[in-house]
């Protein structure tokens, strides 16, 4: 019985070894994850771009193709890990389907869900294809049915959890507005890195006023302090693709290097205060835009679309905190806080570089 059991164990690792489906914490973690983000990037972030350039030009071109391109997010993050995990064209293409459903059904833990999702249906597709004669009707039915099913069934608790996580920051801010400005600014920042949707969580509980300055400022420290931190490794392009589109990038090397998340976390411990209790930042625009960051400049300029609704006159005190908030005080903590920690040896050369 013990001989047969090894045989049958070993006759499944070939097979699954035939079929490429390895488990391991790089694949899953490191190759998946930053495909996703780039996912993200090429469907949400650029999408939120070119539509906030449209609204704010009043150009109603640029701000549809920027919401058509944010409408396929969850296609695009479904995609791009199937491309990583190397799945065949009938099982890559059968993931749009899944990770429509994911993000859909899992509200402001879509990405998440798209995450997990993504990768099960990707391995299962590929567990199947090329096996029948009808592989073109069982490879794409499999994984959009195993996908599907799993969007029914765990995506809305994984949604639960995101909009957990928006009670916890909502609880803030009824503290004092010093702690309150640094919880909500710790808490929004990493959500913004983290695959889940900040912006959803922000615009989910209405997160405005002195707790959305708050969202703003940690999601600014995440964004610019990632972007000048890891200049030394990626330069003007991951200066740019990081300040204006997603600290999201840098996920595969949070997970090699948790150290290296420390400096923008940090930052955004000391922003958030000072937004709150110094300069009085509110965030009397969309919601959304309190868990955007610098992604488009869309929380700076729903700063001051919020002034312009309300017809508030900032003097030059605000737009100082503003732009101090935003890009100056992340940008030099993050590089002071990445100088101190290449210097201990805690950051390590290319544990920023994005692939």
């Amino acid at each position: 019985m013990k001989e047969k059991l090894i045989r049958t164990w070993r006759a499944v690792c070939a097979f699954f070894d035939k079929k490429d489906v390895k488990f391991s914490a790089k694949r899953y973690g490191i190759d998946a994850m930053g495909a996703m983000a780039q996912g993200l990037f090429c469907s949400l972030l650029i999408g939120t771009i070119i539509k906030t350039l449209g609204t704010q030009l009043d150009v109603a071109f640029l701000t549809d193709i920027g919401s058509y391109a944010m409408a396929v997010a969850g296609p695009a993050m479904a995609v791009a890990i199937g491309h990583a995990l190397k799945a065949p064209p009938m099982v890559l293409f059968s993931l749009a389907a899944v990770g429509w459903a994911a993000n859909a059904e899992g509200g402001a833990g879509g990405p998440l869900a798209v995450f997990v999702i993504a990768i099960i249906a990707a391995e299962c597709g590929k567990l199947v294809s090329k096996t029948t004669k009808v592989d073109i009707l069982v490879t794409p039915a499999v994984t959009i049915l195993v996908g599907v099913a799993l969007a029914k069934w765990i995506a809305p608790p994984i949604g639960a959890a995101a909009s957990w996580i928006g009670e916890v920051i909502v609880l803030a801010t009824e503290l004092h507005p010093f702690w309150m400005g640094m919880i909500v600014s710790v808490l929004v920042g990493i959500a913004l890195t983290l695959p889940i949707s900040s912006a959803a969580i922000c615009a989910s509980f209405g997160l405005t006023g002195l707790a959305g300055g708050a969202a703003v400022a940690g999601c600014c420290a995440q964004m610019v302090g990632f972007a000048v931190m890891s200049f030394k490794e990626n330069r003007w392009g991951g200066l740019v693709s990081q300040g204006i589109g997603t600290s999201m990038l840098q996920m595969p090397n949070i997970i090699r290097n948790p150290r290296v998340w420390l400096p923008p976390i940090v930052a955004s411990a000391i922003t958030g205060p000072i937004a709150t209790c110094l300069f009085k930042l509110e965030m009397n625009g969309a919601a959304i835009n309190a868990g955007m960051g610098t992604c488009g400049l869309c929380g700076p300029i729903g700063v001051w679309t919020g002034w312009m609704d309300t017809g508030f006159a900032p003097t030059w005190f605000d737009w100082l905190g503003l732009a101090l908030i935003c890009v100056v005080l992340p940008a030099i903590l993050c590089w002071a806080g990445g100088w101190l920690l290449r210097r201990i040896g805690w950051i390590k050369e290319n544990d920023l570089l994005l692939n």
